[in-house]
């Protein structure tokens, strides 16, 4: 976890320089509403990942305790096997991800974002972590030990990170060996041309060699071919859950409901999506955000971050209830910011909720009586002053004449 919490700066200090060259070339690789979308996704897999870690290595341990075919042992022949086969079962997951709709389920949500830059590359959930590990548990049953799988997992997550940018162009002859910028810009791409095209996580090899490789010639479009009409985290979480339900419900017979959930996304109507955000979610607004809203999320995430590199750092310290109460802050803090964005006037209520949490939290794990009196008078004075604090936020909500004009 202590490699985790120091990579995570360094992350995030290859997105700012990334924003930082891009503005210097007058580059718009960046929008605010999308990187905060993308850093939400980023921070809730960190945590999942804090509350699930041991889990992943548990599996391929009791596998490889059970059911390993041989015993290998750790030398560069072996390391370099290993990897090899690692990449090559990232690359049938990737494609089975996006030609299989279960698992494009739980896949589509890296590809929502409509940009393609370093805070794309944090689009990734648990959910994907758990369908990665349907293919890569063959490996402890041929016979390699969770200690070295884990490593060779982590260099295998990472790596992608770093070729999810425009600001890199083609890479001469490493063109023909590894995944690129360039490769990857194509993967993400709407173009026609371009749709299921290079798969490969490190290698590009895989794709030349089963036919699904692609060259970026021609400008890149990125996102969904059907893009979705809001931020909303929940609905980019599960969005094509309900959709595949209802594609698989409407369709007659199960020979071809069977179809529907392990064919592609090519078998879902994409007028279900259109009801569904007529059904599910509210009306967007689409009037620009006030400045203070935007300084108030970039302060939860700043917040959100620091506190999650403290967790990570200090893991081995953590009680697990104070893990599980400060992750559902932070999930309701998520949920907020993308509402804040969007002006959803639902969102105050949640916010005070999401006060009350914290202090009661503070409260219930601190035992000095000096604290519980300043919480219970911050809290009455947030309750005397509930509606004119709600109005000031309803206000920032109502357009300017110069918007309706």
């Amino acid at each position: 976890m202590e490699s985790i919490a120091l990579a995570l700066p360094v992350l995030l200090l290859a997105i700012g320089i990334e924003y930082y060259v891009a503005k210097r070339k007058k580059l718009a690789v960046y929008k605010f509403n999308d990187t905060v979308s993308n850093l939400s996704i980023g921070i809730l897999d960190r945590v999942a990942g804090l509350l699930t870690a041991g889990f992943f290595f548990f599996v391929y341990d009791f596998l490889h305790q059970r059911f390993s075919l041989i015993n290998i042992q750790q030398n560069w022949a072996s390391w370099l096997l290993l990897f090899l086969l690692v990449d090559f079962l990232w690359y049938w997951y990737h494609r089975s991800s996006h030609e299989v709709n279960l698992f494009w389920a739980v896949h589509v949500i890296h590809h929502s974002s409509e940009e393609f830059n370093y805070s794309v590359g944090t689009r990734i959930t648990i959910f994907q972590s758990l369908a990665r590990l349907l293919f890569w548990a063959i490996l402890p049953i041929i016979g390699f030990p969770a200690l070295m799988i884990m490593p060779v997992l982590l260099i295998q997550g990472v790596y992608p990170f770093f070729v999810h940018t425009r600001l890199i162009g083609k890479l001469g002859w490493i063109e023909y060996i590894l995944v690129t910028p360039s490769h990857h810009r194509v993967h993400h791409a709407t173009n026609a041309a371009y749709l299921d095209k290079n798969y490969g996580g490190f290698f590009i090899i895989w794709d030349r060699l089963f036919g699904t490789y692609a060259e970026e010639v021609e400008e890149v479009n990125y996102g969904l071919t059907h893009q979705l009409q809001t931020h909303s985290l929940l609905w980019q979480f599960f969005h094509f859950f309900p959709e595949l339900y209802y594609a698989a419900k409407l369709t007659k017979g199960f020979r071809n409901k069977l179809k529907v959930l392990f064919g592609g996304p090519e078998q879902i109507d994409p007028s279900i999506r259109e009801q569904l955000e007529t059904v599910f979610l509210s009306r967007s607004r689409r009037l620009p955000v006030p400045w203070k809203f935007k300084s108030y999320v970039v302060a939860q995430l700043v917040i959100i971050i620091v506190v999650l590199v403290a967790m990570l750092y200090f893991y081995n310290y953590l009680n697990l209830l104070i893990a599980s109460v400060v992750s559902l802050i932070i999930l309701i803090t998520l949920i907020n910011c993308g509402a804040i964005l969007e002006q959803k006037t639902w969102v105050f209520n949640l916010e005070f909720a999401r006060f009350l949490l914290i202090t009661g939290m503070i409260a219930v794990f601190t035992e000095q009586p000096l604290i519980w009196l300043v919480i219970i008078t911050l809290i009455e004075a947030v309750l005397v002053n509930y509606n004119a604090i709600k109005r000031s936020y309803m206000k920032g909500l109502i357009p300017s004449k110069k918007f309706l004009k």
